[in-house]
């Protein structure tokens, strides 16, 4: 596993590094195929914040937690990472039954007894709405400014430029991020 540290607006010292590489290894136990793990430590407006992304099996897990103390905040984005990979897990592992059993998903308990879920385990979200909709060929600026006008945090559009279809987004600070996908 390859991890990668970085600061903004601080430098790393070798112990938050230490620190998070030890809370780091745990998540190993839900991939055996970490191959990269980014982490980003930055204060902004006297809040430590730690972001991490990791790369396990072709997936990409993200998280962002924000606290007074970074020790705290790598003690939190690690408490999310492993909520978020059990998740994942168990999805996985439900998806990989199901299709070895030749079963759908909707058919999958269809007669056996719903389970009984803890009252501290999350419901899994679903998709509840499908959109469809014409994109058009724009530059991002021209993007950002349908997305406010629609009031959308996110805004899926082709870009002019390249004719790749990309995605417009509102970051927490205000700022936009543009998400152009490459096909590997």
């Amino acid at each position: 596993m390859q991890v990668i540290f970085s600061g903004k607006h601080l430098e790393v010292t070798p112990s938050l590094r230490e620190y998070a590489e030890n809370k780091l290894v745990k998540l190993t136990r839900f991939f055996d195929h970490v191959q990269e793990v980014r982490v980003m430590e930055s204060i902004m407006r006297n809040q430590q914040i730690v972001e991490v992304t990791l790369i396990a099996d072709g997936t990409t897990i993200r998280a962002e937690e924000r606290a007074t103390d970074m020790y705290a905040s790598i003690d939190l984005v690690i408490d999310k990472l492993e909520r978020q990979l059990e998740r994942y897990k168990g999805r996985f592992i439900t998806r990989t039954r199901e299709s070895l059993e030749g079963r759908k998903p909707s058919q999958a308990n269809a007669g056996a007894p719903a389970p009984v879920e803890s009252e501290d385990e999350e419901s899994l979200p679903m998709i509840v709405r499908t959109k469809r909709f014409a994109i058009k060929p724009m530059d991002p600026e021209e993007a950002a400014m349908e997305m406010e006008l629609i009031g959308h945090d996110f805004y899926v559009f082709r870009n002019a430029e390249s004719d790749e279809v990309n995605v417009i987004y509102k970051r927490r600070d205000g700022n936009f991020g543009l998400i152009e996908p490459t096909v590997n």
